[in-house]
This record gives structure tokens, C-alpha cells and sequence, in this order.
């Protein structure tokens, strides 16, 4: 049976092998003023695989960079996707676009996925990918909400759990709170009680004075594994940088990581952003005969800091 592996690429954007397949989520490639990844891009539009399918859980910038995405080498390539993400996948030339309502499914070889619910400050569907009996669920950046509680029972057993653990609130919107936190994805954890629990959407800032003025939210994910200690003891834990990979054998019995994480560490100067100026911004090339300062140049796996953390989890 092939591998179920994930590798993270950014904040809530992931590699996912299953089945034999290859599937991108929530592509978020690029930056712009007040959203920052607050952590390297692991891997560039260039440098992508083949892929199978896109999933994209709804239709926020830092979650739906179709901008970006568009120089994607196969613009074919089929993307599923929340209902309000279908127009502007066709405005930005993808055109097998398929919309699923929570508890609709579709295939793509072999692979089942299922949209779930979510709740969040606009529409918004998570998934399940399901291949035999492995089944990863991706959260996007949901609320925890009782419909979650139907997952086990309607999808059956989860392997793989990538949830969202920042608990991003609104400032001027009365401190809405508008993404589960540490402790609620830890809750969520122990209902769908998989294998292994990865958080993403922890590291993302809106620039020094966006995180004072504009949102709150919990950099430090290590909170969710603290949560989860007493709630959901069963998963093992992932620690998250970019390009860190993960995966494990449904085929035999479970084992203990190859060796453990590195520690978490904030991301230094990535939490507080400074546009560079003019020829120097991310993205852009320099002027003839001029080099890119080195904290600028595309990040691309062969210069992401790789942590080791290939894990085999084996079931």
C-alpha cells in the first residue's frame, strides 16, 4: 500500500500523499501588506509535484493565493474547493472546479475526499481524504464546532489530523474569535483521535502593528500539545516547521518517531515583517547586475531550513 506522508509548505498549505496521490491544500505563495506567513515558504510554485488535486476550504487570501497559484505549471489540475472559491478560480484560469457542501464527496484515483463543516468569519468546508483504510482530515483555519463531532461516525477512523491551534481574534470586531484554539483542538483531537496531530496556522502575522491593533492569536504551538496531554494522550505530536515531512505504515504495528522534533522556536525576525523596498520585495527579480539580499531570495527546498523530522508513525 503506498505511504500516507504530509509535508508542510506554509501555514495551512500541505503535501499530502495517499493512495498513491498528491494533493495541494490552501495555496498561499506570495505576501502583501498585513499578511504575513511569519514563517519560511517551503516550497515554491516552481518546485511543486504533479498534482493530483487542489483543496481550498475557502476563499481568504492567506488561504486561496490563486493570484500565485495561477503560475502553476498545469492549470487543468482539478481543485475542490468551498462554493464561494468557484468564481474566482475560473477568473484566474483553472476550469475543472468542483464545489462540495459538507458531507459531499468526489474521487480522484482512488481517493475519496469529503467536504466537512466548518465555521470561520466567512463560508468555509474542511476535508477528508480517504484511501483504503487510511484518512487524513485537513481543518483550514475552522472554528470547533458540535459537527465536528460527527466525523468518526460518519467518515470512520482518522489517521492524520492537521488542525488549526492559533485562536485568532478580531480586535476591532469586539475580539471575535474567528479560529480554535490551543485547548479547542485539543478537544477536537481527542474526538477524532488519530495517529498523529500536526497544527499549522500558528506562526501568521499581520505585521507589527496589525498584531496590536487588528488581531490577537497564539504563536506557540506547543500550547496545543500541552492541551492535548490529558485530553487526547493517544496521537503522537508533529512538531510543524516548513518542510518538515511525516508519515507512517498502516501495514504494522505502531512505532516510536526515528528520533524526536526539534524544539519549537519563534521565527525571529518573520514575526515582525519589514517590506523590503522596490527591486527587493519577495518575488521580484534584482536588477541587472545586482543580487538579491540573501533573506529575500525564493525559498525552494534545497535552501528551507530542513529539520530531519521524517517520522515513521506505524499503526
Amino acid at each position: 500500500m503506498p505511504k500516507t506522508a504530509v509535508t508542510r509548505v506554509t501555514h495551512s498549505c500541505h503535501l499530502i500523499e495517499i493512495g498513491g496521490r498528491t494533493f495541494l491544500t490552501d495555496p498561499w505563495f506570495s505576501t502583501r501588506p498585513g499578511y504575513y506567513q511569519g514563517e519560511p515558504i517551503a516550497v515554491g510554485i516552481s518546485d511543486l509535484p504533479r498534482l493530483d488535486g487542489v483543496l481550498i476550504s475557502h476563499d481568504h487570501y492567506d488561504h486561496c493565493d490563486l493570484a500565485a497559484f495561477a503560475a502553476f505549471r498545469d492549470r487543468s489540475v482539478p481543485l475542490f474547493v468551498a462554493e464561494t472559491v468557484v468564481d474566482p478560480a475560473r477568473r484566474h484560469g483553472f476550469h475543472n472546479v468542483t464545489a462540495l457542501q459538507p458531507w459531499e464527496e468526489a474521487e480522484v484515483g482512488g481517493v475519496t475526499i469529503t467536504a466537512t463543516p466548518a465555521k470561520h468569519g466567512v463560508y468555509e468546508v474542511t476535508f477528508v481524504l480517504r484511501s483504503g483504510p487510511e484518512a487524513v482530515y485537513f481543518a483550514g483555519d475552522t472554528m470547533l464546532i458540535p459537527e465536528l463531532g460527527e466525523i468518526p461516525q460518519r467518515l470512520g477512523h482518522i489517521s492524520l489530523a492537521l488542525l488549526p491551534t492559533n485562536g485568532l481574534h478580531i480586535r476591532p470586531a469586539n475580539n471575535m474569535q474567528v479560529v480554535m484554539n490551543a485547548q479547542e483542538a485539543a478537544e477536537l483531537t481527542a474526538i477524532l483521535k488519530p495517529e498523529l496531530a500536526i497544527p499549522h496556522h500558528y506562526a501568521f502575522t499581520k505585521g507589527f502593528l496589525g498584531d496590536r491593533l487588528i488581531t490577537s492569536s497564539d504563536k506557540n504551538p506547543l500550547h496545543y500539545q500541552d492541551a492535548s496531554r490529558d485530553l487526547a494522550p493517544k496521537p503522537a505530536f508533529a512538531s510543524s516547521s516548513p518542510a518538515s515531512e511525516w508519515s507512517y505504515d498502516h501495514d504494522r504495528q505502531r512505532g516510536v518517531p526515528d528520533r524526536e522534533p526539534a524544539p519549537w522556536k519563534p521565527a525571529g525576525r518573520h514575526l515582525r515583517p519589514e517590506p523590503p523596498p522596490d527591486d527587493r520585495r519577495p518575488g521580484r527579480q534584482a536588477r541587472p547586475g545586482r543580487r538579491l539580499p540573501r533573506t529575500h531570495r525564493r525559498t525552494g527546498p534545497r535552501c528551507a531550513p530542513r529539520t530531519g523530522l521524517r517520522h515513521l508513525h506505524r499503526v
